[in-house]
């Protein structure tokens, strides 16, 4: 499949294509509304699902094809808030609150983001290694703490139980909480163990995906009000961001041996913001940074380039690192 082929398949997934509506539906002032309990469900379905995946693949996956791929996803857990931080801070003229937060949100990763990527990719010929769940759990963390961590330093005004209380929420949310549980479930019980909830949490996750992406529509454009105070360079960095991290992600999961759908996801998940453990996190430890400058920017502006065209893009640089070969 070529580059255009790929923006082609993915503008017109349905994903893609319930994204959408759930933003017409919002902008049309529409009276279409998912149950709050729904979209709470379909949340932890897809991660608990995610999750037991991966612990699957987890068990038949040989320990030497996993570590460089981990070793890399932390390095850019730490490589990638840092990198927001010192652009935030010397180009985007941004307080240290404010950078400290942002950077803690491009580090971290959005795991419906992911989800998307592994599906699109899968759909588009290039599955990607079974075992990549994983790497998101190892992913989801470091780059908080690393971006908490700076602002402490600088400020001090993340103070040591702050950034204690927000670790913890962080760890034993629900986001990481279901995502790790899953996949211990998966590792423990193996393929056979596993078989008879696959009708049930793997066949349906690509229409869960769906529903879910709906909604998030709906949400991403009533966050993009909450921009309208930011500078032009946080509109800027909200794109050219994520093409820079997702560039690195790529190059690097190439270079520890990613396929073209490893690599690309990989990417796609360096590129992306976190909206669900991130904002929790820095909620606690930073509560003076601007929510609507860090739920804006990843939600509102981020998530639909990677959504529509970043996931295309990285998949396109993935397929041409490897030499045209899926």
């Amino acid at each position: 499949m070529q580059s255009w082929d790929l923006v082609r398949a993915n503008l017109t997934s349905p994903m893609v294509l319930a994204f959408v509506m759930g933003l017409l539906a919002t902008w049309l002032r529409s009276d279409l509304r998912l149950p709050a309990e729904l979209y709470t469900v379909l949340s932890f379905y897809l991660l608990f699902s995610l999750g037991l995946k991966g612990g699957e693949e987890l068990v038949h996956t040989p320990f030497l094809m996993v570590w460089k791929p981990a070793l890399a996803t932390l390095g850019l857990g730490v490589t990638v808030p840092l990198l927001a931080y010192f652009l935030l801070r010397r180009l985007g003229k941004q307080s240290v609150t404010d950078a400290a937060a942002i950077a803690a949100h491009y580090g971290s990763v959005s795991v419906v983001t992911f989800s998307a990527a592994q599906t699109m990719l899968t759909m588009g010929g290039f599955k990607p290694e079974g075992f990549l769940p994983a790497l998101v759990a190892l992913l989801e963390a470091p780059a908080i703490i690393v971006a908490l961590g700076l602002a402490r330093l600088r400020t001090g005004r993340a103070n040591g139980e702050g950034v204690r209380e927000a670790l913890r929420d962080l760890l034993t949310g629900k986001s990481i909480f279901a995502l790790v549980g899953g996949l211990l479930i998966g590792v423990i019980c193996g393929p056979e163990g596993v078989k008879p909830v696959t009708v049930f949490f793997f066949d349906p996750f690509k229409g869960a995906l769906t529903l879910f992406l709906l909604e998030l529509g709906m949400v991403t454009a009533r966050r993009l009000r909450d921009l309208r105070s930011a500078s032009r360079f946080l509109w800027i960095y909200a794109i050219l961001g994520p093409i820079l991290h997702g560039s690195v992600g790529v190059l690097l999961g190439t270079s520890v041996g990613l396929s073209v759908g490893g690599s690309a996801v990989l990417g796609s998940m360096a590129a992306s913001a976190s909206y669900i453990a991130a904002p929790a996190a820095v909620r606690v430890a930073l509560p003076d940074a601007n929510p609507g400058y860090y739920l804006g920017m990843s939600l509102g502006i981020t998530f639909p380039f990677n959504l529509t065209l970043g996931i295309p893009l990285y998949a396109a640089l993935s397929l041409y690192l490897h030499g045209g070969h899926g």
